[in-house]
């Protein structure tokens, strides 16, 4: 059936109980019919029903016996890994990166192309659906068995429409990726803000597992938040919530993108790591950074700030101490205003480690109220190169494990 096809109050019924029972064992797998029960309060019966129509479905499997409390030893289900795929591509200010990945969220393929400076709007989608094409056709798999395609788009997205609004970085607006994307390859799309989805994986595959309230900071050649309340990504009335990188730490701060002056991005994102290490060199700091550039310091990149920080270099040091203070500054506005339980940082610069850190949490421990900084924990995330394709296809995850989800398969 189709996704929002109008069902009758026992059909809804089915489908939240068919829903429950899957997301039990997607959770808990390998788990048996028993446990099914007994975790979610169905009758063993309604279980038995359901779980045939699963396995029926190819979205589960029967694995290997559990453990005997007396008797046989159960039956074990778990999700059909290979039974159906879902795919994300995450489209950056540089790249675009597409991946498989099985109903258990474990990558299969990946196809990555570059992206030209400020490509136009027909260029960037023929780019889009070349990344896709190139990783389904390494997938290899038949195309009824991919459930979606999730974008993690940088910039600012209408969820609804599935329209890029305005990706400030590559200067285009209202590019219609969902239209286009199920018009090529005629599977559903769900298209978010990158950093969005970003949070959205680490609540389903990383730090932010079982968490109600936490927030995912990307660091990188921007800077944006990810906002999970009471489990749900929290979008705004206008689906710009997250835009914490254009919020003001120094009001006589260095001139924006955006046109303001001061903003935490300005302040903290890579281009101005690089560009305070900069600065302090022509003013006659010394620097491993100079020599390494051979006195162009036009390429001098927050990476290479990092490389000299571990080789020693003081400027470098300071550099990252002065980023991970700003950065402290706006993770203690988040914490008074929103107290969430968990930050995570990802993107380039959060791999800095406690160049950048340490500063942080002092900042933080210094500045946020008592009550809230105590409760924090701040975490890097763990979810490595890939974190950003992952949240893209766990926009796909998200919906096909919801009862309206469950109905469409």
């Amino acid at each position: 059936m189709a996704l929002g096809t109008p069902v009758g109050s026992f059909q809804w019924m089915k489908l939240q109980n068919k829903s429950n029972i899957l997301n039990t064992i997607r959770l808990q797998g390998p788990v048996s019919r028993a446990e099914i029960a007994s975790l979610t309060g169905l009758t063993p019966p309604t279980v038995t029903n359901i779980v045939a129509e699963l396995l029926e479905a190819g979205l589960v499997i029967e694995s290997e016996l559990g453990e005997s409390t007396g008797g046989r030893k159960p039956i074990m289900l778990r999700l059909n890994a290979e039974g159906f795929y879902v795919l994300g591509v995450y489209a950056g200010v540089s790249k675009v990166k597409a991946v498989s990945a099985g109903l258990d969220g474990t990558i299969r393929q990946r196809a990555v192309l570059p992206l030209p400076k400020e490509p136009s709007a027909e260029n960037f989608l023929s780019l889009v659906k070349e990344t896709l094409r190139q990783v389904i056709e390494k997938t290899e798999a038949k195309r009824e068995k991919y459930l979606g395609i999730g974008v993690g788009m940088h910039g600012l997205v209408d969820t609804e429409r599935g329209l890029s609004i305005f990706a400030p970085n590559l200067k285009l607006r209202n590019i219609p990726l969902k239209a286009e994307l199920e018009a090529e390859f005629n599977l559903t799309v769900e298209v978010e803000n990158d950093v969005r989805a970003l949070a959205l994986g680490e609540s389903w595959f990383g730090q932010g597992q079982g968490l109600a309230n936490f927030i995912c900071i990307n660091v990188a050649t921007g800077l944006g938040a990810g906002i999970v309340l009471d489990h749900k990504l929290y979008e705004g009335s206008t689906f710009t919530a997250g835009e914490i990188g254009h919020t003001t730490i120094d009001i006589d701060g260095p001139q924006c993108t955006c046109g303001n002056h001061g903003c935490l991005e300005a302040m903290a994102a890579g281009p101005a790591i690089a560009e305070r290490a900069r600065k302090r060199i022509q003013q006659g700091d010394s620097s491993l950074l100079k020599a390494w550039t051979d006195g162009h310091l036009e390429g001098v990149t927050a990476k290479m700030v990092h490389e000299a920080a571990k080789e020693g270099d003081e400027l470098a040091i300071g550099v990252l101490a002065d980023t991970g203070r700003y950065l402290g500054i706006g993770i203690a506005n988040l914490l008074n205003t929103l107290n969430p339980s968990r930050i995570i940082l990802t993107g380039g610069v959060a791999q800095a480690g406690d160049f950048v850190l340490q500063p942080l949490k002092e900042t933080v421990a210094r500045r946020a109220l008592e009550t809230p900084a105590r409760a924090v924990s701040i975490v890097t995330s763990e979810m490595g190169e890939d974190a950003d394709a992952v949240g893209a296809f766990t926009l796909v995850l998200r919906r096909i494990f919801t009862p309206m989800g469950v109905n469409e398969l």
